[in-house]
């Protein structure tokens, strides 16, 4: 007897902050929650500048147009923080 497997669709449908972190809804009714600290351009952002985000690379994508940030749901969901930068 098989299973079946229900297809993933890990395509944004809505993304939401706290506190401490970032919140993002998945069509496939999963959400993903990370904090805000690994994203340091989210996280020095103002609550305006977090709230126009965009759906991007065919809604596996997010893109923040003011501060000029993307991040992806496969780095999302990999746990992956934001990239520290060498220079200061």
């Amino acid at each position: 007897m098989g299973i079946l497997a229900l297809s993933a669709d890990e395509r944004v449908s809505n993304v939401t902050f706290d506190a401490e972190r970032l919140i993002v809804d998945l069509f496939d009714g999963r959400t993903i929650a990370v904090p805000l600290a690994w994203y340091p351009r989210l996280a020095h952002a103002s609550p305006e500048e977090r709230d126009e985000w965009e759906v991007a690379g065919a809604g596996y994508g997010i893109h923040w147009p003011r501060i000029d940030e993307d991040l992806s749901v496969e780095g999302l969901l990999r746990g992956a923080p934001a990239p520290q930068s060498s220079s200061k």
